[in-house]
C-alpha cells in the first residue's frame, strides 16, 4: 500500500458513518488531505500546539481532547513537544499531567494579544486545532445546536491566523476551526459554519477518530504500532473523572458524540489493520 492509498482508505473509513453531513463535504477537500497533514508532523522535534476543548453548559466535552491526549503521548513519543492550549476549566483538568497553555475569553483585542504573544513565547514548529469551536462571520461562537457560546469561549482561531507555521484542523459537524476551507460546500448543513481556515483540514464523523487517523500514519512511516499503545477508553475515563460530558447528551459518560466507546475501539482497530497491525496484519 502506498502512503496516498493508505490515506485514502483512512479518509473514507473516517466519514463512513456520516453522522453530521462530513461524507458530503469530502469532496470539497483534495484527497490525501490526511496525508499532507501527518506530513507536517514527520519529524518535527519542537513544540506542537494541540487547540482543543469545546464548552458544554459549564465543562468541555469528550470529543477533542481523547484526540488531542492520543496526539500528546504518540508525539512525546518520536521526540516532539506537545503542549495542549485549552481554557478553564480543561486546563485546569489537564495541568498536573500535560504541558497546558490555558487562553481565556476575552474581546477580539485582547484575543489577537493573547495569541501573538502565546506564539511568541512558545515558538511552534506545527499548529493542531481538533474539535475547537471557530469563529464564524459575525465574530460569535455557535455549537451544534445553533446556541451562541461566545461567553464561554476562549479564542484559540488567532493562534492559526497569526501563525509562520504549518497548521491543520479537525473537525466534524462544519462549526470548528478551519471549516473555513470548505465555506461553500457548508451550506448543506444546518449548522452556522466557522470561517477560521487552516492550511489542511481533516474531517471524521467523530473528531478524536482523526486523530487517530493521523497516528495511523505516524505510525506506518515509523514502523511503529503508535496505536495499539493508546487507549481511547482510559483516557475516556480520566477525562470523566475531572468532569466532561458528552457532548450530543451532555452527559457525564464514556461517551463520544453519543457514540459507546466500542466505537472508537472498531475504529482503532481497524486503523491498526490499515498500517499493518492488528489482526488483519
Amino acid at each position: 500500500m502506498t502512503d496516498l492509498e493508505l490515506s485514502l482508505a483512512i479518509e473514507n473509513l473516517m466519514v463512513q458513518r456520516n453522522l453530521r453531513g462530513m461524507a458530503q463535504i469530502q469532496s470539497a477537500l483534495q484527497p490525501g488531505y490526511y496525508l499532507r497533514g501527518a506530513e507536517f508532523l514527520r519529524g518535527c522535534t519542537g513544540t506542537i500546539l494541540i487547540g482543543t476543548g469545546f464548552p458544554v453548559l459549564d465543562t468541555f466535552e469528550t470529543d477533542g481532547p481523547v484526540g488531542a491526549i492520543a496526539l500528546y503521548q504518540a508525539l512525546s513519543e518520536l521526540g516532539a513537544r506537545p503542549v495542549i492550549v485549552c481554557g478553564k476549566p480543561l486546563s485546569r483538568a489537564l495541568a498536573a499531567d500535560y504541558r497546558v497553555h490555558e487562553i481565556a475569553v476575552g474581546n477580539p483585542a485582547e484575543r489577537e494579544q493573547e495569541a501573538r504573544a502565546a506564539l511568541a513565547a512558545l515558538s511552534p514548529q506545527v499548529i493542531i486545532s481538533i474539535e475547537r469551536p471557530g469563529l464564524s462571520a459575525t465574530g460569535r461562537y455557535f455549537n451544534m445546536r445553533g446556541e451562541d457560546i461566545s461567553a464561554r469561549c476562549a479564542c484559540f482561531d488567532h493562534f492559526l491566523n497569526f501563525a509562520d507555521c504549518p497548521s491543520l484542523a479537525i473537525g466534524d459537524g462544519g462549526n470548528e476551526i478551519g471549516m473555513g476551507n470548505v465555506g461553500p460546500a457548508l451550506a448543506v448543513l444546518d449548522i452556522v459554519p466557522a470561517v477560521t481556515r487552516c492550511d489542511e483540514l481533516l474531517i471524521a464523523d467523530v473528531s478524536n477518530w482523526a486523530a487517530l487517523g493521523l497516528i495511523a500514519i505516524i505510525g506506518y512511516w515509523q514502523g511503529v504500532d503508535l496505536l495499539g499503545k493508546i487507549s481511547p477508553r482510559e483516557i475516556l475515563g480520566y477525562l470523566s473523572e475531572r468532569g466532561s460530558v458528552d457532548g450530543v447528551t451532555r452527559k457525564n459518560t464514556l461517551t463520544e458524540d453519543g457514540l459507546a466507546v466500542e466505537e472508537g475501539e472498531q475504529v482503532l482497530e481497524a486503523l491498526r489493520t490499515l498500517a499493518g497491525f492488528g489482526d488483519g496484519e
